[in-house]
């Protein structure tokens, strides 16, 4: 990946992961334009088996059992940290209005996650993870 923006690497190895995760984000995510500052949180749900008997439609668990921080701009994308804090975890306002979300790769590939870009619901992640 040698086109990958400097400190990129951990968040597109994330988002190219099995499991599953929501992205708040404070914008779209395009890894090729990373010179306005964009603030990411990942929210890693509990896995969980996707055979007959969770939730109906396929939703399963929405328990969140970890989240990253990432931010993004200035050309580059660092990781700022992580929790697995179930107090400041239980804190965060669910985006249940989560859509598939469009994430554009440093190759111009589009990786499609669940998610939302919303200004506020990021600001509310800064405040309850004390970042």
């Amino acid at each position: 990946m040698s086109n990958t923006p400097p400190g990129a690497d951990e968040f597109i190895a994330l988002i190219e992961s099995m499991g599953r995760r929501v992205f708040v984000t404070d914008d779209l995510i395009d890894l090729r334009k990373l010179d306005q500052p964009n603030e990411i949180y990942v929210l890693q749900m509990l896995s969980a088996s996707t055979a007959a008997g969770g939730r109906g439609g396929g939703m399963g668990d929405r328990r969140v059992v970890k989240v990253y921080h990432f931010s993004c701009g200035n050309g580059g994308c660092k990781k700022v940290s992580e929790t697995e804090d179930a107090e400041k975890i239980e804190s965060l306002d669910l985006p249940y209005h989560a859509t598939a979300f469009p994430i554009l790769l440093p190759d111009g590939k589009e990786k499609l996650v669940s998610g939302v870009a919303d200004k506020d619901l990021a600001a509310s992640y800064r405040t309850a993870l004390g970042q």
